[in-house]
């Protein structure tokens, strides 16, 4: 169905503080149900005014002078009118205004600002991270379809309203196609917070003048990290395999529990990365991937092995990496049989290999957080404090260790104090 576009103009007056004999001019454009008033900068004889034929009554010299100014006023507004209506397609209600009073500017969309940060990002972020702000880009596109009925806004446009809407238009959003709805509060905030950065970009370039997020907060949902305890860890590490494929994806997820490199770090390690250390062991000397952040990782015995592995495998030396290459889908995908495989109950992803180098592997055996906080790469500790609930358990042991030793020392003095009456 074609859709209709409705464009109207009214005048009227209002009272003025200064007298109450004169009334000010002003005119009312309506774009789309959506209105918008401005003064003319002229004073008139309040009792003149005819509020329903929108003119001043009578034929005297102001009469006719303000008439005649008003006839022409409503030509040139609706001259603006066709003319961005032709030229640009989408416009607004501001954009006849500016034009009207010669302050019209090349003013930005907000897809235009979000494909510019898209493609500017390209040289400086992973394929991963600029797909999750294409995927932001869609869901803007969808929103601004769905419900602004518009194919794009101007960021002068963006009000902390429409930024209510589209976190709850990503709630309630229900895919047509294979796409599953939003159903993680933080997977909602990522992409708000996807949308902030470009309007951060734009209030910085003067794209736009006022930041329409200032009053909006994201608020996430802290959530605990998924790890293997013991048991679980040794199952994978004792199950064999009888297909080639499961039993690679379980040495790679194994050497990311020793090592606490993510999915894309294991994958493009090379051995240029492996160095003698300070204290002359093997260490991973590299950066990570996402961040850039300096790697220092001691290898433990079991991640050496695993190196050691596939140094002469075919795959690795053809790509110059460590490991054969295999992508991330696929690798989550494997993971899935071996948790039913291993009897895990967990929900195995690759990642879940990092949160076990940072809580089995190494919290829980006495590393600091300091140390582990170098080791997995993060410019923040408190990036790494999201493991104080670990730090908590293996408090909870301690205390009890201490508890027992308590006791032991308890009863050895008790026996002791009884030796001595004995004697006496």
């Amino acid at each position: 169905m074609r859709s209709t576009t409705t464009f109207s103009i009214i005048f009227f007056v209002r009272n003025l503080k200064t007298s109450e004999f004169e009334a000010g001019l002003y005119c009312r454009i309506t774009y789309n149900t959506q209105p918008l008033e401005f003064s003319l900068k002229r004073r008139i004889t309040l009792a003149l005014w005819d509020a329903k034929r929108n003119k001043l009554k009578g034929s005297s010299i102001e009469a006719r002078s303000i008439n005649h100014f008003i006839q022409d006023t409503r030509s040139e507004v609706y001259k603006v009118y066709e003319e961005l209506r032709k030229a640009k397609g989408h416009f607004t209600i501001s954009d006849v205004k500016a034009r009207y009073l010669n302050e019209d500017t090349d003013q930005m969309s907000l897809l235009d600002a979000f494909e510019y940060h898209n493609q500017k990002m390209t040289t400086d972020f992973a394929p991963g991270t600029i797909r999750h702000y294409n995927t932001a880009l869609a869901h803007i596109k969808r929103f601004l379809k769905s419900e602004l009925k518009k194919e794009d806004i101007y960021l002068s446009e963006l009000s902390y309203g429409i930024l209510t809407r589209f976190e709850h238009f990503l709630r309630t959003y229900k895919p047509v196609d294979h796409q599953k709805p939003i159903v993680n509060n933080n997977t909602v905030m990522k992409h708000i917070q996807r949308l902030r950065k470009v309007v951060t970009m734009s209030v910085r370039l003067e794209w736009l003048d006022k930041d329409p997020f200032r009053q909006y907060k994201c608020k996430f949902t802290k959530s605990e990290r998924t790890y293997l305890s013991e048991t679980d860890l040794a199952k994978i590490e004792n199950k064999v395999f009888a297909i080639g494929r499961l039993t690679y994806i379980q040495d790679l997820f194994i050497f990311s529990c020793y090592t606490g490199l993510s999915y894309i770090d294991v994958i493009q390690l090379t051995p240029s990365d492996i160095v003698l250390g300070m204290d002359g062991s093997k260490w991973i000397y590299s950066n990570r991937q996402k961040t850039e952040a300096p790697i220092r990782v001691p290898l433990l015995e079991k991640a050496e092995a695993l190196i050691e592995k596939y140094k002469e495998d075919p795959r690795s030396l053809h790509s110059g990496t460590v490991f054969p290459v295999l992508s991330n889908q696929r690798v989550n995908s494997y993971l899935k049989e071996i948790a039913v495989l291993c009897e895990i109950k967990a929900n195995i992803t690759f990642h879940v290999a990092r949160h076990t180098f940072a809580t089995t592997v190494t919290l829980l055996n006495g590393l600091s957080i300091e140390a582990l906080s170098g080791m997995l790469g993060h410019s923040k500790i408190s990036t790494t404090q999201i493991y104080g609930k670990i730090m908590d358990k293996r408090i909870s042991v301690e205390m009890n260790e201490l508890r027992m030793k308590m006791k032991q020392k308890k009863r050895s003095d008790d026996q002791d104090d009884q030796g001595i009456r004995k004697i006496s």
